[in-house]
């Protein structure tokens, strides 16, 4: 497949749940009176889910919370792990590396959905607080990927030169090291997205961050299972729009790093 085609098809496939998440909350009007659970029809063409909401409702309202706390997770866990990481790499001081990248070593040891369900029975976070959690656990894993790249490009002889040519820490983090990693960080990025969704949705299918009956895909799933046989589109829409965006996020990130190393062929003599 060529990286149009795949780019393409990354496009047409989260661009449904994307909008679906973004604007629904805007396209929903006031929620009409419940009917009996589990039916098909009477004015709901996605039928009522456990308490006799409308469906295509609640699929409109449901989609926000999900993306936007793995977004925020996301950009939150790598708003600490590429400093740490750099940092890392770049340092000559042995007993620092040592201090900045063990601690992270202890919690990548710690099961991540045990870690979040642990402080969860604890604090019962709400949305800001999973979005908090799930950063904090994903933080170890991303801060090892990045280290990894960017201590190869801090042994490279260029940055020693930098450092010679009186450079600051700041440039030849960020303009080198960051850049030669970036590669490596948004290959990463494309993957840990589609975890954090996933981190996300189980979490809120678990009762994490989100209420009981609350307007979320993952919950949606969840609560209305027990009706599989009975209406379906309750747990398979929502079901769909999961696997939707993680799977066009994947395809999008690897059309990307396609044409990032066609591109760096192209311009070779």
């Amino acid at each position: 497949m060529t990286t149009r085609r795949r780019f393409a098809l990354g496009l047409g496939v989260i661009v449904v749940p994307l909008v679906l998440a973004l604007l629904g909350p805007l396209l929903t009007g006031e929620p009409g009176p419940r009917a009996t659970s589990f039916t098909l029809g009477g004015g709901h063409w996605l039928g009522t889910d456990f308490v006799g909401r409308d469906v295509w409702q609640q699929v409109l309202l449901g989609g926000r919370t999900v993306v936007v706390t793995a977004l925020a997770a996301t950009a939150l866990a790598y708003l600490v792990a590429v400093p740490v990481a750099l940092m890392s790499a770049l340092t000559r001081v042995r007993w620092l590396e040592e201090l900045l990248m063990r601690p992270l070593d202890v919690l990548l040891a710690v099961p991540s959905l045990l870690l979040i369900l642990l402080v969860a029975s604890v604090l019962a976070p709400g949305a800001v607080g999973l979005a908090l959690l799930v950063a904090l656990v994903n933080v170890p894993d991303a801060a090892r990927i990045v280290r990894a790249a960017a201590g190869e490009a801090a042994a490279r002889p260029a940055v020693e030169a930098l450092r010679m040519q009186g450079e600051s820490r700041w440039r030849i983090a960020v303009g080198y090291v960051g850049r030669s990693a970036l590669r490596t960080l948004a290959a990463d990025a494309g993957i840990r997205l589609t975890g954090v969704l996933y981190l996300v949705s189980t979490a809120a299918f678990l009762g994490v961050g989100v209420a009981p009956d609350a307007a979320d895909w993952a919950v949606m799933v969840d609560r209305n299972r027990t009706g599989l046989f009975v209406q379906p589109w309750a747990v398979v829409v929502p079901a769909l729009l999961i696997v939707a965006l993680t799977t066009g996020t994947n395809l999008l990130f690897d059309a990307a790093l396609e044409k990032n190393q066609t591109d760096k062929r192209g311009r070779r003599p």
